[in-house]
């Protein structure tokens, strides 16, 4: 018997029409829930280093010290825990049709610099003039 259901779903699948798009020459359907890439705005980031910690691929690089993020998009999953875990919210998905990519060389580093602001000087008490007796 499951030679025969094996045989109807063979005879079934060569009538329909395939059920995926061939994609570098056909672009994929885009819609608005659609996940196409991760792109930063620089200005925004303080170099917390949440999106490194929480990407499951190990896609993303942040050096604190350098103030460097940097994004291998061969190993991006575009699984968005990146963009939800941003605490600056400087992290966003874009939904447009990107091209494929052959070569490793497809990496994208973005330096980041920025100067945190100076804190006011702090006032000093007044000291209080001692009264005569």
């Amino acid at each position: 018997m499951a030679f025969f259901e094996m045989a109807k779903t063979a005879i079934l699948t060569t009538l329909k029409r395939p059920a995926t798009r061939r994609y570098p020459a056909v672009p994929s359907k885009v819609t608005a829930i659609s996940r196409g890439k991760v792109t930063i705005d620089p200005s925004r980031c303080i170099s917390c280093g949440m999106c490194m910690k929480k990407c499951p691929s190990g896609a993303i690089c942040v050096v604190k010290d350098e103030k460097t993020w940097s994004i291998d998009r061969l190993k991006c999953v575009v699984c968005n825990c990146c963009v939800e875990v941003c605490p600056a919210h400087c992290l966003s998905m874009e939904t447009g049709y990107s091209p494929s990519m052959t070569t490793h060389g497809g990496i994208e580093v973005v330096h980041i610099t920025y100067v945190k602001p100076e804190r006011p000087p702090r006032k000093e008490p007044e000291e209080k003039s001692e009264q005569g007796s």
